[in-house]
């Protein structure tokens, strides 16, 4: 299978590779990656990538000097003190600027891999290897970075560009298929927001669209990173229309602060979404079949598109501390029809909860 390599230029120029057999031939692919004059690289992974980071240290070891560090899974891994175990590595090694940083893992590992490499000496190279199916289609491009704090999700962060992300499908192959369908909620979003084919591969066969070996699994990621790279690229830091990839976000992050990270992001954004989606009924008379095929996809995917009703004074008082808000006016990505997006103003919090009670189990 040919590697289909996607260029983005918001925050500087680099490239999204997609294809197969990457981390097989780590020395090649590497090489042009990190680019020359690296002489230490430090692989940030979580313990279920072990063996992985391990074995691409043994590759990558020779001209340079390779350290790992291991950090915890998902959201645990978004933490100031995980991010400050990882300086602390960069500094005992004598870190330059000069050298580089890979991040090894799902979302939450390219967030803080992201994040360590923005802020040791203001800047070190980064490049992503994303090993989820989230991970790759939205948290690795785009240079968002971040970590947690008990406030809220990514309320500590900032934008930093990767030299390069390298999403190599063979990684997914092993995934549990829960995590596979999780990460689905961000390529649906892609979909409804200005993608309408993503929509129509997942509903021709979901089996077929959602198995990481066939062609049709391919075509989504490529069009899902496609759509992110052309939208970052013309808004880097988030000031117009990169709002639109938030699409389901606001109720969704609420979402995941309520369950303490416990959850998939995905199963948060899918409810997040429906929620949007009754809110844009609601407010911009998206007709009634857009907002059923939200709830017919996402089901498919045995993603959750309800929420318990008793939790919604948390969700609000979370929401307003959303990093789209502003001042006390939420803001919401909302559709004015399939593929096509506006920003929602709310001063007035009653519809909100009048769209919330359509999606309370």
């Amino acid at each position: 299978m040919t590697t289909t390599k996607i260029s983005v230029t918001g925050g500087g120029e680099y490239t999204v590779s997609i294809g197969r057999g990457m981390l097989s031939n780590p020395e090649r692919t590497f090489a042009e990656a990190l680019g020359a004059g690296v002489n230490k690289v430090l692989i940030i992974h979580p313990p279920t990538m072990g063996a992985v980071a391990n074995k691409l240290r043994d590759q990558l070891m020779g001209e340079r000097e390779v350290l790992l560090a291991e950090v915890p899974d998902a959201e645990n891994a978004k933490r100031i003190e995980v991010a400050a175990f990882c300086w602390q590595v960069l500094g005992q090694a004598d870190f330059t600027r000069s050298d580089a940083v890979i991040g090894l893992g799902g979302g939450a590992i390219t967030d803080l891999a992201g994040f360590v490499a923005a802020t040791w000496l203001r800047g070190v190279r980064l490049v992503q290897v994303p090993t989820t199916v989230l991970a790759m289609v939205d948290a690795s491009v785009g240079g968002k970075t971040g970590i947690n704090t008990a406030e809220g999700k990514n309320l500590v962060g900032s934008f930093y560009a990767p030299h390069a992300v390298l999403c190599d499908l063979d990684v997914l192959e092993n995934l549990p298929r829960n995590e596979i369908l999780a990460g689905f909620a961000e390529i649906v979003k892609c979909g409804f927001i200005a993608v309408p084919e993503i929509l129509d591969i997942i509903e021709a066969d979901v089996d077929v669209a959602t198995d990481p070996t066939s062609d049709q699994f391919k075509r989504l990621i490529e069009l899902s990173v496609g759509l992110k790279a052309r939208v970052v690229s013309e808004d880097f830091k988030e000031n117009g229309q990169r709002e639109i990839l938030n699409y389901g976000h606001t109720l969704g992050h609420a979402i995941e602060h309520a369950e303490r990270y416990t959850w998939r992001h995905g199963a948060a954004i899918s409810i997040g979404m429906v929620f949007a989606a009754e809110l844009s009924r609601m407010t911009q008379n998206l007709p009634d079949e857009v907002v059923e095929r939200h709830r017919r996809i996402l089901s498919s995917l045995t993603l959750p598109i309800t929420y318990t009703a008793e939790a919604w004074e948390h969700l609000l008082t979370t929401m307003k501390r959303d990093k789209k808000s502003r001042g006390s006016m939420l803001r919401f990505v909302v559709l004015t029809a399939e593929g096509k997006t506006t920003i929602l103003n709310v001063p007035d919090t009653s519809i909100l909860f009048t769209a919330y009670q359509e999606i309370c189990a």
